[in-house]
């Protein structure tokens, strides 16, 4: 249950810092204020200012798990992808399993205390995440299922804080979505409890307008919906351009605002974007620029073989499951468009083959599957 596991993986760190309890962390207002600031800092990629607030957080609650939290998801974005580092994906699990410690230690162990079950479910669902991107399947369910049942009392708490929309309307959709998608897994999704995939995608906006902490988590999967499971970039750039204009040195919100604008067709729109992630030469990123640049040659400047040129350069870039999958699939698609232009059909084929070995964007896949 992949689609699972993300979401839960990161919305329990907002639950967990604006749930309605007594705690006094959660009653104290400028502390909410530095753990908002140190959150904003983490998605502008400003860690060393990041890491100034998340102290001031620790000198004030010293060994709450919250600061493990917020220790982590340093670790998380500044490595990025943290699965592929070795050394601090086992740092990273370590301030997991010391925050589970915390909690254990404030609240007692197996506590049914709100603040608790939040702490627990965010450390289990980074676990999860990190699990089910390094392969390790069985580990990553485990520490999935162990969250689930939180999440789902998480849908009758909207009324208790705005925050709540993103949790609810992501298991709303998703829950829906993943196996129709996925028909294979069907028959395990009895026990899951019933969603509704309209009322997910409304309550997910709610939370992008509403939401303080929940903001820009809402933005990002608002918009990865609306490109890969709705096919309508067109919508996907409200939300992909407004993160772009909050955190304008996050990468991957870049990414996704030039995807939703060419895929619009709005291609001088999207070249100043792409000019500043060319920037990024290591890692997956040249993949993603590269497929972008293939993208505006074949459809903007109708330039074939400039676009071929690009889109086999992109396709000699080992590609990550999470974040840059797709556009292997897109350069593929990009191929075989050109090669049917060019006559030759089997080579299409071919190329909408591999297209479809990896693409999981329903535009991406109608159009591979429509090909005769």
């Amino acid at each position: 249950m992949k689609y699972c596991f993300r979401f839960v993986c990161i919305v329990f760190l907002y639950l967990s810092i604006s749930f309605d309890s007594d705690a006094q962390l959660l009653n104290d207002p400028a502390s909410i204020k530095m753990i908002q600031n140190s959150l904003d800092n983490i998605y502008n990629y400003e860690f060393d200012e990041a890491e100034k607030v998340i102290a001031q957080v620790e000198a004030k609650y010293p060994n709450h798990p919250v600061n493990y939290i917020l220790d982590s998801f340093v670790l998380y974005w500044k490595y990025l992808p943290i699965k592929d580092n070795t050394v601090k994906s086992k740092e990273y699990i370590q301030l997991l399993n010391q925050c589970l410690a915390a909690i254990n230690k404030k609240f007692g162990k197996d506590s049914k205390n709100p603040e608790a079950v939040f702490y627990t479910m965010v450390a289990r669902g980074y676990m999860a995440l990190l699990y089910n991107y390094r392969g390790e399947l069985m580990n990553a369910a485990g520490e999935g299922k162990k969250a689930y049942n939180a999440l789902t009392e998480g849908l009758n708490l909207i009324s208790k804080n705005s925050e709540f929309y993103f949790t609810a309307g992501m298991y709303n959709y998703y829950v829906e979505i993943y196996p129709e998608e996925h028909p294979i897994i069907k028959p395990v999704m009895w026990f899951f409890k019933k969603g509704d995939r309209a009322l997910g995608l409304k309550q997910i906006d709610i939370a992008t307008k509403l939401g303080t902490i929940t903001r820009a988590e809402s933005c990002y999967y608002l918009a990865r919906i609306y490109l890969k499971h709705e096919g309508k970039p067109d919508k996907a750039i409200l939300y992909s351009q407004k993160l772009v204009d909050l955190y304008p040195q996050n990468v991957i919100y870049r990414m996704t605002q030039i995807e939703s604008l060419i895929l619009t067709g709005r291609y001088d729109q999207a070249i100043p974007s792409i000019n500043i992630l060319k920037k990024n030469t290591t890692s997956f990123y040249p993949l993603a620029w590269r497929t972008f640049q293939g993208l505006i040659l074949e459809k903007d400047e109708k330039n074939d073989a400039a676009a071929q040129k690009e889109y086999l350069l992109a396709l000699r870039t080992p590609f990550d499951d999470q974040y840059t999958k797709e556009y292997y699939a897109m350069s593929y698609a990009g191929l075989a468009r050109i090669a049917d232009r060019a006559g030759n059909k089997s080579k299409a084929r071919e190329y909408y083959k591999k297209c479809l070995d990896k693409s999981e964007y329903v535009l991406t896949i109608n159009e591979a599957k429509a090909y005769k």
